[in-house]
């Protein structure tokens, strides 16, 4: 397995610790408040830092795979849905948190399902669908969102809604052009 693709793993991997943190599922574990009893205030910024450096993992495997020329079939389906389980794993936490609406949750976890099955379809007859600019932008805007929702920041609340709302935005319009511009890939399904 090469680098690209283990930072994918160990990005999936950081899924777990980032949940439990973020939900608080550790002050659960007797051992785990006698060990680390002081830290156990900080969970969200320690479940933030998890997060920053899994979306770090991101932008650090697609630039070695394709500099090195190291992309594979495992990094091209692994890579988006790790990103997409991540992601969906901290919207999913921040509605147990109340820091989100369910619906833009919905909304959001709607589009990855659809671009997905978009993909399945488009790779059945042998089209590979890039990413565009505008699911870019999506993605930088709710991992921006995520991070603001985590440390939850009183004097940072109208720039965390703002950025919600763009994120929002971005998922929806980034959904319509990926549907437009490949919607021949759906002409003759049948």
């Amino acid at each position: 397995m090469n680098l690209p693709n283990k930072l994918t793993v160990f990005r999936m991997i950081l899924i777990v610790p980032f949940v439990l943190l973020l939900l608080g599922g550790v002050h659960h574990w007797g051992w785990f408040t006698a060990l680390f009893g002081g830290i156990l205030e900080y969970t969200d910024y320690i479940a933030l830092a998890i997060f920053i450096i899994a979306s770090l993992t991101d932008l650090l495997d697609g630039k070695i795979a394709r500099k090195y020329n190291l992309v594979t079939n495992f990094g091209k389906f692994m890579d988006p849905l790790a990103d997409k389980l991540l992601v969906c794993a901290a919207l999913i936490c921040l509605v147990e948190m109340g820091r989100i609406p369910a619906w833009i949750v919905i909304l959001i976890i709607s589009r990855e399902f659809i671009i997905s099955g978009f993909r399945l379809i488009a790779s059945d007859k042998g089209v590979v669908i890039a990413a565009s600019y505008w699911g870019k932008f999506k993605t930088t805007f709710q991992i921006l969102m995520v991070c603001l929702m985590i440390a939850n920041i009183n004097k940072l609340q109208l720039v965390t809604t703002v950025v919600m709302w763009i994120a929002l935005a971005l998922t929806v319009i980034s959904l319509v052009d990926y549907v437009w511009k490949n919607k021949s890939v759906m002409a003759d399904v049948k």
